[in-house]
């Protein structure tokens, strides 16, 4: 069995995919109660879990959705000016991807999202691969000791 260990500070709970992210990135662009063992040259990392409605009639499915990714999603969100840090396939839940992504700080995490909803390629990929799903989403900031910052 192999364990991951991620040196992270959470800088929130998950949050409704319709509700704001709280802050992420550098402890200067924390609340106190979060920035303390934040570093200070940390980037903003979201953790998304998306899980995905089993397939019926050629849409939807955990399978669909990793073709959407391998096609243009990932190369889409780099386009924009993310890092896609992982993908995973979760081995708790066969229609579970979970994927980190890394931005500069959180108005960089902005930019990206509204760049990426608003690019034609994003609405034709999409309707491509029509998968309902659920998303968990997790804002982070790194912890001063993290390797990965």
């Amino acid at each position: 069995m192999l364990a991951v260990v991620i040196s992270l500070a959470f800088s929130g709970l998950a949050f409704a995919q319709d509700d704001p992210p709280p802050p992420c990135g550098p402890a200067g662009d924390l609340a106190m109660e979060f920035s303390r063992n934040v570093a200070a040259d940390s980037r903003c990392f979201e953790i998304r879990m998306y899980t995905a409605e089993p397939e019926m009639d050629g849409k939807g499915g955990i399978d669909n959705l990793h073709r959407r990714f391998r096609e243009g999603e990932v190369a889409l969100f780099e386009k924009h000016g993310a890092e896609i840090v992982w993908a995973w396939q979760s081995l708790d839940n066969p229609n579970t991807l979970i994927w980190m992504l890394a931005y500069r700080d959180r108005d960089h995490r902005d930019q990206v999202f509204a760049d990426f909803r608003d690019d034609p390629a994003w609405h034709e990929l999409r309707a491509k691969y029509e998968v309902p799903l659920s998303a968990e989403v997790f804002m982070m900031s790194a912890a001063d000791y993290s390797k990965l910052k």
